[in-house]
Parts: C-alpha cells; structure tokens; sequence
C-alpha cells in the first residue's frame, strides 16, 4: 500500500447519516428520546456535529423546548456558536429527508462510532505488541479486555456522573419492586441466606469458606443449578479439582434424588432410570458451561467469561488451586500469601469488570480445629491474604456431624455469615444430605426438637 494512501485514509464515519441524525432532531424533537438513548456525542466524527449534538442532549436532559432557535441560542449560550451555524443548520434540515428514519440513521453512526474504536483498539494493541512491554500474556490480556469493553460498550476507565449512577440504581430498584422476588440480585435457592445476603448481586465476590469435605463444591453447584434456572442466563462453573463428568454426577443425583453411589455402580431401577432421565433432561435445558482445566489462572477464566453471550454468574472451586496470576520466574519465589492475595483482588475486579457476581470456593486453615468451637472465623482463611478484604460476602459452612458422629443433629449444616457488604451477619440452617452430596433450606416447623423459637 502506497504511502499516500495511508495518509490520505479518513477514519471510518458517514457524514450523510450524522447530518440526517441532526437533521431529524431539528424537524421533530419527538426523537430525541429514542436517539438519546442510542448515541453519545463521542459517537459522531465531524466536531461540529458533535457540538450540536451535545447542545440538543443537553437541551434535552433539561427539558427545554428542541427547534432550530432554541438549539442555535443555546449554542452561544455553550460557547460553541460560529458564524456559519445558522446556515449549517438550515441546511441539515433541509439535507434530511424524513424523520421517521432517524433510528436507521442513528444506526449507522453507532456502527461507525464503533469501527473506528476497533480501528484505535487495533492500533494500541499493535503498539504494546510491538514495543513487548509486560510480555505477551500480559499484552494478550490487555488485548481481549480491550476488545471485550468495544463488545460491552462499556468504557475501562474514566469518571461518571452521579446522575447516571442514580439513573441505573434507580431501574435496579424499580426492577426489583416490579419483579416481585423482594432481592436485587438472583436467588441462591435458599429463602432465609438470600434475605440476608440480598441474593447473588452483579459485581460481587463471594467466598464459601469451609474445611475439605464439608461441602463446598456442593453447594456451588446447588447455587449454579438453581441460578441459571431462575436467570435464565448462562453460568460459568470452572472445577479445578474435579472432572467435568464428576460434577454432572452430582448434579443428576441431586436432581433425582438417586444416591450418588448407586449411579456409579449402575445399580438401578426403572423408576430410578425414568427420574433419571427427566433429571438429565431438565439440567440440559440449563445453559451451565464447565471448564476443568486444573491450571487455570484468573485471566484465563475472565478471557473466556468474556466470550460467553448472556453471562449470569462464575463460580471457581476453588481459591488454593488456582494459579497465580503471572507464571513467570521472577514470581516463583513469591510466598503462597502474597500469591492467593493476588488471585482475590484479580477475582474481585474480574467480578466488577464482567458485572457479574462471581462465587468462589475456600478451603479454611486448621487454625478452627485447635478451638474448643470448630465453627469458622474470618481469621481461619487459609493464606487469606486480602481474601476478607476483597470479598463483598464470606460464607462459613460448618456441620456437627463432621467433628462429632454422634451428634444429635446429624447433617444439620450452619451457613455462618461471616461478612456482608449487603447487609447483616448471621448463620442460616441448611440440611446436608450426603447420599445426594446436595444442601437444601431447612425448614424449622417440620424439624422437631430443633431449632424451635
């Protein structure tokens, strides 16, 4: 390619369709509620059709009456008039055939808007590349972050105003008071944590803590499955200690309420096979995605998150065997504190980058078992590091049965509420049912002799 060429090259935009944009909004301002809500000033090429734009959003954003006078007055009134204004002005509605395609119209400029970020996106990915600071991992997930944020149509920094902050909270609670469910964020399957921890919530990190084999995978995926029922959204369950086939085994003996050992011996009957069957059928309907890939570090699960269409929730088991966030030597002498510190804060803004609640499995130290009560502490983290300060939810299983057999209340499991951003602390009853490996809610009027009020 000549030289020329490529300094005569123009970005990619459409000077007819922001005319036409402009244009529409001057003969009728009964389409500045649907452009609004389709175009940002940044979004049109010619400067000054990104003046008059921002005159006409202002204008709008206060109610103020949206005509050709108006628009030109407020155009001096925002120090943004020129002489040739008023002529450029009539000329765009003159120019504009009809309102009535204006959203065609708007279409167009967003698509160029946005071809024209790809195109920077591009030219900053090849320069970080080319200069091969950081390495190419680091480069490689710089890459994919940018090129997520054009897909989301999100910005990866910067400052907002608060009245949009509010705009967004407002629909938030206006959706949850239409809704009817009484919780911001998706139910967990269980009435009495949800009330207390407000559901799963967007951006949130939650940490199930809890001694090995206390069951934490399993009310991981009791969480998975009921969430993306109830979501209808995609969940991302990425296992780094048990197979795939291993958790779609538990998932259909909790399902079928057939023991989990039975399944695995094939040892079962034809009323079994049908519930089996059914319980196969009505999993698949579920859209639970699961990666057991046992080397996976933060960034490898936030770059495939990010190619994941109608995303609803990650759930990682879990913390201790993740890899760190960088396998470079330099970080091999690192202690494990530092390193699982890392891998929090990266989970936490992994959560707020892909706006979703993101549910992280914790194995707890023996610090618990040298105490006279075994149930956890926020301090029984193990190599916790930033995990309590990096985590908005901290759920502490704890089980009777696991430390005395003879209990008189046998798979009675306390879900400890050990911080919460949301809300209050607290613990919650569950009923552990190992033949199933699945936890269920505990209702207190049908369990005599516990629990009573």
């Amino acid at each position: 390619m000549a030289a020329d060429d490529i300094l005569t090259r123009q970005a990619p935009h459409s000077p007819e369709a922001e005319r036409a944009v402009l244009g529409s909004l001057l003969i009728d301002a009964r389409c500045a509620p649907g452009v609004v809500g389709v175009l940002k000033s940044s979004d049109f090429y010619s400067p000054l059709n990104r003046a008059i734009y921002d005159t006409i959003y202002s204008m709008f954003s206060y109610s103020k009456t949206i005509d050709p006078v108006t628009v030109l007055d407020n155009m001096k009134t925002g120090g943004v008039w020129t002489d040739s204004a008023p002529t450029y002005v009539l000329e765009l509605m003159n120019l504009t055939p009809t309102s009535a395609n204006v959203l065609e119209y708007a279409a167009i400029v967003r698509d160029m808007s946005l071809m024209r970020s790809i195109a920077d996106a591009g030219s900053a990915i090849t320069e970080m590349a080319v200069s091969g600071e950081g390495g190419a991992e680091n480069v490689l997930d710089a890459a994919e972050k940018k090129v997520y944020a054009l897909r989301q149509d999100r910005t990866t920094s910067g400052l907002e105003p608060i009245g949009k902050i509010l705009a967004g909270v407002y629909e938030q609670i206006s959706y949850a008071a239409l809704n009817g469910s009484g919780l911001p964020g998706v139910s967990s399957g269980f009435s009495d944590l949800d009330s207390r921890m407000m559901g799963l919530n967007n951006s949130d990190l939650i940490i199930i803590a809890s001694r090995p084999g206390m069951g934490k995978t399993s009310i991981a995926l009791n969480i998975a499955l009921h969430a993306a029922r109830e979501s209808k959204k995609a969940v991302a369950f990425f296992s780094l200690e048990m197979s795939r086939e291993q958790l779609a085994l538990r998932l259909l003996s909790s399902e079928s309420r057939i023991d989990g050992k039975k399944l695995q011996t094939g040892r079962v009957s034809s009323e079994e096979w049908k519930r089996l069957a059914e319980a196969a059928s009505s999993i698949s309907k579920t859209e639970i995605l699961i990666d057991d890939n046992a080397s996976l570090s933060v960034a490898d699960m936030n770059a495939q998150c990010r190619r994941v269409r109608n995303l609803g929730l990650v759930v990682i088991d879990y913390l201790q065997l993740m890899q760190s966030a960088s396998n470079s030597s330099k970080r091999s002498y690192e202690n494990r504190v530092q390193v699982v510190s890392d891998i929090s804060r990266m989970m936490k803004i992994m959560a707020k980058e892909l706006n979703v609640p993101v549910l992280c499995g914790c194995q707890l130290s023996r610090a618990n078992e040298a105490r006279a009560n075994k149930r956890p502490m926020l301090s029984d983290l193990r190599e916790s590091g930033s995990i309590e300060q990096d985590a908005d939810i901290v759920l502490g299983l704890y089980r009777d049965d696991y430390y005395d057999k003879n209990t008189v209340n046998p798979n009675i499991a306390e879900c400890i509420i050990l911080k919460n951003r949301r809300g209050e602390t607290g613990s919650v009853d569950l009923l552990f049912q190992p033949e199933f490996t699945t936890y269920t809610s505990l209702d207190r009027r049908h369990e005599d002799g516990y629990g009573e009020e």
